[in-house]
């Protein structure tokens, strides 16, 4: 998914601040993830083991509960080599992704922070750790321990800690390229469901992009910030190019209004002449949220960089039970936005609670 970049020496004939912007790009290019939890996907998992219920049942203990094998050149493989610098023996947090159509897989949403390491020398290299220049010596072994090392992120709702993200987020459709960055960003914060919409001021082409048409890369993106942030369960994402017909049709069944506050970001509404009317949007601490004895949920709709059309989506969504906010009279990108919106929307449904 992300390449590991060497830095390139310069020769004589190239200018020296041309070689050092040179060679700052590839070395961000070689440490853009910080890893905070190894992730894998269940499909990773050597199944050739016995299952896990399989083990608990048979009450070994010594055995592992499963194990991934990453391939020397993996990002993943050359975190653990270059930046934590483990050795044979050493452990590290670990967990397995999880997500609505994956419920049913025993693997899925494994959390420890006692998974352990052992290196597979290949070619030449024959010690069983990495290189002096921090390089993997080979393929990567992980094991995940047997419980209670290891446990199934479920079970903190079992036990009445349901920490599932209380905020969804609808977002139009940004450039494809500052979307690739933003859904790194809104799984690390957490959200429960994403849906990417289309709006009037959104290109038809941008559907086109290969985020879209190779699911893997979204998903891809989308476990690079789970990464980060420690969490296994990814967003139930929703892709939808009629903003009308999904308004309509699904928004109730998925965010029924007496149990989910919908607000939409959008500035001041003005007329021609440039004067404010109609009601002023409020804050993101201002919003009233319905009665109920569930929990309380959030749903965020942000707009496209030219912002949501007047009137005609504004009065779509307030029609809807939206309640207009702002983030104040600066104009800001997307990625922005979304950032700033779903930190305030968290630290809302948490402060409601």
């Amino acid at each position: 998914m992300l390449l590991q970049a060497s830095i390139t020496v310069a020769t004589r004939i190239q200018p020296l601040a041309f070689c050092h912007i040179r060679q700052l790009g590839r070395f961000h290019r070689a440490s853009i993830l910080h890893l905070n939890r190894i992730l894998f996907d269940t499909s990773e998992i050597d199944k050739s083991d016995t299952s896990v219920s399989g083990r608990q049942e048979s009450g070994v203990d010594e055995a592992p509960m499963a194990t991934v094998t990453l391939p020397k050149d993996d990002y993943r493989t050359i975190h653990i080599a270059k930046i934590l610098g483990l050795h044979n023996g050493d452990s590290l947090r670990a967990g397995t992704v999880i997500n609505p159509s994956d419920e049913e897989d025993e693997f899925a949403g494994l959390l420890t922070d006692d998974a352990t390491i052992t290196w597979l020398p290949e070619g030449k290299i024959k010690k069983a750790e990495p290189t002096k220049n921090g390089d993997p010596p080979g393929s990567l072994c992980i094991s995940i321990p047997q419980p209670p090392k290891t446990y199934l992120s479920t079970q903190s709702s079992d036990e009445g800690m349901d920490d599932t993200p209380k905020v969804s987020l609808l977002l139009a459709l940004p450039r494809p390229l500052q979307l690739s960055r933003i859904l790194p960003m809104v799984s690390q914060l957490g959200v429960d469901q994403l849906i990417l919409t289309n709006a009037m001021k959104v290109p038809k082409d941008y559907f086109g992009s290969h985020i879209f048409r190779k699911p893997e890369v979204l998903r891809g993106l989308l476990m690079e910030g789970l990464a980060q942030s420690g969490d296994v369960r990814l967003p139930n994402v929703h892709v939808t190019k009629r903003l009308k017909v999904f308004v309509e049709d699904e928004l109730d069944e998925l965010f029924p209004l007496d149990e989910v506050v919908r607000v939409i970001a959008h500035p001041q509404r003005r007329d021609i002449d440039g004067r404010e009317f109609g009601p002023a949007p409020l804050r993101m601490t201002d919003i009233e949220f319905p009665k109920s004895d569930k929990p309380r949920r959030l749903l965020v709709a942000v707009g496209p960089e030219g912002g949501w059309t007047e009137p005609y989506e504004l009065d779509m969504f307030r029609d809807k039970g939206f309640q207009q906010i702002t983030l104040g009279t600066r104009v800001l990108r997307s990625d922005v936005a979304v950032v700033s919106l779903l930190s305030l929307a968290h630290e809302v449904c948490s402060k409601s609670e």
